[in-house]
């Protein structure tokens, strides 16, 4: 969606250096992390914020964003994971990290970059050693174009779109920057479907907006606001008061509601884990576990996600992966 259309309002310049990241790639079970069996660096173009792409990449994908959870896959699983995780990464960075006026030119080329390792475009090699490194993953789980396509298209919707007016548009956002990562790692474990990946997408958007509810005040300083603006006016909020230092009862009551439709998205999704192979069920469990820990802390907040960040303990996310994989059977 760009800015042109309904829904849409115009990022501010000051919205750089917002974090998002796809929310698969998160600590789903334990909130601790093993290394990878090497590190994963992004590649921005501009030396200002080469050195601070390249620490974030080795650092998150040693210190946080490969989980525990999944260290039991076998190294094929984790290699192919890990060369997404890498992608996913080396776009985000360039929608976030660049300098504000060469991020368009980036992520052009890396959508360039993609169609080649697909055989199309001029017929080069891709530039990007990211997207180079995903070549025998492609290969290897038949993995289509359009997820990594739209993982671009969501960072070139971040550089025009701050704000929008309603779930469905923000659902927009989440088939773009969520759902398509979903749809990679159903792949990956050879289990795709589209019967499975309309669940993965419900479990996908409900991870993505669980992540928005607990950042609300982070993304409010950096200029972005993912609360649907129709619900804001709905109950009684105004932007201002996302920059207060605490909720006000206004606020919570709204957050409330956002936890619940967010919690009813992962309930939606959940039968995918019963349809698993035991290796992918227990990958997935961990994912819908982690989002419903999640929200479980922002409740437990009292939906105050203004004082601090929410962040689920080890125990309530272990005892949401029990009940997950108990249901699914």
């Amino acid at each position: 969606m760009g800015n042109d259309q309904p829904g849409a309002t115009a990022a501010p310049p000051a919205a750089d250096g917002l974090m998002r990241g796809a929310p698969m790639f998160g600590d789903p079970v334990t909130g601790e992390t093993v290394s990878s069996d090497r590190p994963v660096v992004s590649e921005p173009a501009d030396a200002g914020w080469r050195a601070a792409s390249a620490t974030r990449a080795v650092t998150q994908a040693s210190e946080e964003n490969f989980p525990v959870a999944l260290r039991f896959l076998p190294r094929r699983y984790r290699q192919h994971l890990l060369a997404v995780y890498a992608y996913a990464r080396t776009v985000d960075d360039a929608g976030d990290l660049a300098p504000p006026a060469e991020r368009p030119q980036l992520l052009a080329g890396l959508t360039e970059d993609v169609r080649r390792l697909y055989g199309q475009g001029d017929g080069a090699e891709p530039s990007s050693a990211a997207v180079r490194r995903l070549a025998s993953t492609v290969t290897d789980c038949a993995i289509p174009m359009q997820p990594f396509l739209d993982l671009i298209a969501a960072n070139e919707q971040d550089q025009v779109v701050s704000r929008y007016e309603t779930f469905r548009d923000l659902e927009g956002y989440c088939r773009l920057s969520a759902n398509p990562v979903g749809h990679i790692v159903l792949h990956i474990f050879g289990s795709y479907t589209a019967d499975r990946a309309r669940l993965s997408d419900f479990i996908c958007t409900g991870l993505q907006l669980a992540e928005h509810w607990q950042d609300v005040a982070e993304d409010a300083r950096a200029g972005r606001i993912y609360l649907p603006a129709e619900d804001m006016r709905e109950f009684g909020c105004a932007e201002e008061d996302l920059l207060c230092a605490r909720a006000s009862a206004r606020l919570r009551a709204l957050i409330e509601f956002e936890v619940r439709r967010a919690g009813d998205l992962l309930s939606a999704g959940a039968p995918l884990i019963r349809g698993l192979r035991p290796l992918p069920r227990a990958a997935i469990a961990g994912y819908v576990a982690g989002g419903r820990a999640a929200l479980a802390a922002i409740a437990r907040a009292d939906y105050d996600v203004l004082t601090a960040t929410p962040r689920p303990g080890k125990g309530r996310i272990a005892a949401e992966l029990a009940r997950a994989i108990a249901l699914a059977r």
